[in-house]
């Protein structure tokens, strides 16, 4: 009897270490948004302990949780995000998407998330969970009116930082999954087949090289585990 006693006693205290050992698990993640931007003060909420903290002028956070736990992501004007992780995970990257309406790019800077706000006003995104794309005939039809200042002109280019030169080609740089294309090639795509779209305005397009003085529109078309 006293021998059950002792290994029923000891199963307690090894079930305690083990649940404390797993609680004390450290989780390091970056928050971003448009894949680069940190997100500074956005809200990091681990499920099972209802720990809560922000992330800091560089996007990054710690914190505590179990395996199999889920973290929740919000900040405002910035559609929540929630992350389950895995039994090795350890660091986390969370990439938050911007509502598409103006006010959320005040949310975004007047509640300080963005510490740059040129940066942030020289990116835009339209995602097909944001805007029904299969309700248009053409790619063209798509984008105008959907970015600010955007424009597409007669021959079908499109213009994002306005006419540069009477001479020269103000054309922004079309890339769809990553390889340049021409006009022929972006009009042929069916907006039904199109997961995101993303407009860069700035100096973030050097990246590009010479091609992308005129801005770049990125596209991302669906993939087949895309809903």
């Amino acid at each position: 009897m006293k021998l059950f006693r002792s290994i029923f006693f000891v199963m307690i205290f090894l079930g305690t270490v083990f649940q404390t050992v797993a609680q004390d698990r450290i989780i390091q993640g970056i928050v971003t948004t448009f894949d680069s931007i940190p997100l500074i003060g956005a809200e990091i909420k681990v499920q099972s302990t209802k720990q809560v903290v922000v992330t800091d002028t560089l996007g990054r956070f710690i914190v505590q949780a179990e395996d199999g736990d889920k973290l929740k992501v919000t900040a405002k004007g910035f559609y929540d995000e929630k992350f389950k992780l895995e039994d090795k995970t350890k660091l986390v990257m969370i990439n938050l998407r911007l509502k598409p309406t103006e006010q959320a790019r005040e949310y975004a800077i007047g509640y300080g998330y963005v510490k740059d706000a040129d940066k942030l006003n020289a990116l835009a995104q339209l995602n097909r969970k944001d805007l029904d794309f299969s309700q248009y005939s053409n790619m063209y039809d798509l984008i105008r009116g959907r970015f600010a200042g955007v424009t597409v002109d007669a021959s079908g280019d499109i213009i994002i930082r306005g006419t540069s030169s009477l001479n020269l080609s103000s054309a922004a740089l079309i890339v769809v999954d990553g390889i340049p294309v021409d006009n022929s090639v972006f009009n042929a795509l069916s907006p039904s087949n199109v997961q995101s779209i993303n407009i860069i305005k700035d100096g973030s397009a050097a990246i590009y090289g010479s091609r992308g003085a005129n801005g770049v529109v990125i596209i991302e078309t669906r993939k087949g585990g895309d809903e």
